[in-house]
């Protein structure tokens, strides 16, 4: 709207977020609304008395840096059912009624825009813009799951879980047995069930492996754990 009529940038984004809230009033509870209300007037607001100015003249460290402050701020905001408007409305939206990811809807969202926008900003911008958008969905995955990510390690062996076993508690590591049922074979038998740091689970596979090299495990990744020696 700026570069083709002129239009100031903060009226744009205040318009689009006045015609956000609605969207949010229908489909969304009435105290997320309020703090989208809030987020949606005061950026308008904040664009408008805050000085612009480059802090870099490299393009594409500009893109890394805003793409990365953007994903971090609205991850933040939608950890307490927020928003600043525009684009990061609807992400909520289908997030409530199709479960969908916040981070790789408003992603796609935003990316739909930018390319309506090819032929006015040209390729160039395009690709800086969309690059941009992909660190944002990145930074936000991070932001909203942690960096200290663990493993959980599920262990099944024929004949030596007992070893297995002995040999995990004696590294004082914290585990469950279950018993379980071969689906094939309808056999009863145990299986472990443990979580690790990422920087242990290669000693703990090598370990296993020195006892059972056949042994059948099963690693996931966790991104929180609540509770127990890992609580959080």
């Amino acid at each position: 709207m700026e570069a083709v009529w002129q239009i100031d940038r903060s009226l744009t984004v205040l318009v689009c977020n006045l015609a956000m809230i609605v969207l949010a009033g229908v489909f969304l509870e009435r105290k997320v609304v309020k703090n989208i209300a809030v987020g949606s007037l005061l950026l308008p607001l904040l664009m408008k008395i805050t000085p612009s100015f480059k802090v870099t003249d490299n393009e594409l460290l500009a893109v890394i840096i805003g793409g990365v402050l953007m994903g971090f701020a609205v991850a933040l905001l939608y950890r307490v059912n927020a928003s600043s408007g525009g684009t990061t409305v609807p992400p909520l939206i289908l997030k409530k009624y199709f479960y969908l990811d916040t981070a790789f809807s408003l992603m796609l969202i935003d990316l739909t825009v930018i390319l309506m926008n090819v032929f006015v900003a040209g390729l160039n911008a395009f690709f800086l813009a969309a690059f941009s958008q992909v660190v944002t969905a990145l930074v936000m995955r991070y932001t909203e799951a942690g960096l200290d990510l663990k493993y959980q390690v599920q262990i099944l062996s024929n004949d030596l879980l007992p070893q297995i076993k002995e040999a995990l508690l004696a590294e004082n590591s914290s585990l469950t047995v279950y018993d379980v049922v071969g689906g094939y074979s309808q056999t009863p038998r145990q299986q472990l069930l443990l979580i690790v740091d990422r920087q242990d689970y290669g000693r703990l596979i090598t370990s296993i492996h020195e006892i059972d090299p056949q042994a059948f495990i099963v690693t996931s990744q966790v991104t929180k754990v609540h509770g127990g020696k890992w609580g959080m």
